[in-house]
């Protein structure tokens, strides 16, 4: 049996060069990699005896596109956003994959019918549905008197300290705007105006000498366990982890959720690119989705997927109602569009790194 690798890295996530019998995956790190490692990692090298090489980074649509812009990849496989896969994928520098390719569901139906709408694209098959969210420490606040609403996370009256947020334009032009009332059925058309974009930085500005900025996913729960933030911004997956495997006493605050698809790209000029697309078709099978959302609370972007959810590794959890996609948490919620992003994403973060340097 080939044995599983999982390797940690500060640098820029480059793998070292794959071997014929092995593959290097690029993922995020923290709890999302150890859901990955277990349910798909582990059990690929168990069916197949190919040894899988994790390496971690904050971003990694940013290595990839240095790699292949180099000519120096040594990435098989790597997680992205959805907005990063269809922006690399327009630039040349993914592969295709083919739908045909995936696994059926587990009644014979094809993968294209199961999948939920969106979560294939020319070089992209989703691994997860995650969303962003607002986030609190329950021991900071007196009984009655918590945060309940995404306004709340700019209400520095009521609710004074320290916010948490990602250093980027996206998602938090979204949620200012949420906060401020725009229906989230409106929120792309209005952000797509002048007016909507000054709206948003207006909004921001109202607590922006209070922001703590983070730029990696584990992150928030850090900020939060430190004291350092009265609330924060930060993946719903990360919170949950801290909360139920850590006991930290944190709670996520849904309404105003942003969420979106994850999921696998191929580098073009993958190094091991047959093992790559059969990782990709093992990985995005109904069963390994599911044991995967057993993990972290991301929701499985397959339909046959849902039911085969079970408890979570602490065997007392029931993962339903931690996850963005169960009905009671999607009240307000934003469905992140990629389509907008891929389109502005150039313009409002130097609109935004403007707005930090001023």
């Amino acid at each position: 049996m080939r044995r599983f690798i999982l390797l940690s890295t500060a640098l820029a996530g480059f793998a070292l060069p794959a071997a014929a019998d092995e593959i290097a995956v690029l993922g995020w790190g923290g709890a999302y990699t150890v859901s990955q490692v277990e349910a798909y990692h582990k059990p690929f090298t168990a069916k197949t005896g190919t040894t899988v090489v994790s390496v971690d980074t904050d971003n990694p649509a940013t290595p990839i596109k240095a790699q292949v812009e180099s000519g120096n990849v040594t990435t098989d496989v790597a997680s992205v956003e959805y907005a990063d896969a269809v922006r690399l994928c327009d630039e040349g520098l993914l592969e295709q994959i083919d739908p045909a390719m995936l696994a059926p569901a587990p009644d014979g139906s094809p993968a294209t019918d199961d999948f939920l709408p969106g979560s294939i694209a020319d070089c992209f098959v989703a691994t997860d549905v995650f969303s962003t969210v607002m986030a609190y420490d329950k021991s900071k606040f007196a009984e009655g008197a918590a945060p309940a609403k995404l306004a709340d996370f700019f209400d520095l009256e009521k609710f004074p300290g320290k916010r948490g947020m990602r250093k980027s334009a996206k998602v938090n032009l979204e949620m200012a705007l949420l906060a401020d009332g725009v229906p989230a059925a409106e929120v792309y058309d209005l952000l797509g105006t002048p007016e909507g974009i000054d709206r948003a930085f207006k909004k921001l500005d109202t607590i922006k000498d209070q922001i703590v900025w983070w730029e990696a996913g584990a992150q928030p729960p850090q900020l939060l366990a430190d004291g350092e933030v009265a609330m924060t911004i930060a993946y719903n997956g990360r919170i949950f982890n801290a909360a139920i495997s850590e006991n930290k006493p944190f709670e996520i605050v849904w309404d105003g959720q942003v969420y979106e698809f994850e999921g696998w790209v191929i580098p073009k000029g993958a190094p091991n690119l047959e093992k790559a697309k059969e990782f990709v078709t093992f990985s995005t099978g109904s069963e390994p989705l599911a044991n995967a959302a057993e993990w972290i609370s991301y929701g499985p972007p397959r339909k046959s997927s849902a039911p085969l959810v079970g408890m979570y590794q602490d065997g007392k959890t029931e993962m339903g109602p931690h996850l963005p996609t169960s009905p009671e948490n999607m009240s307000n919620a934003l469905a992140s569009d990629y389509e907008f992003w891929v389109d502005r994403d150039t313009e409002l973060n130097e609109r935004f790194n403007a707005w930090l340097a001023s």
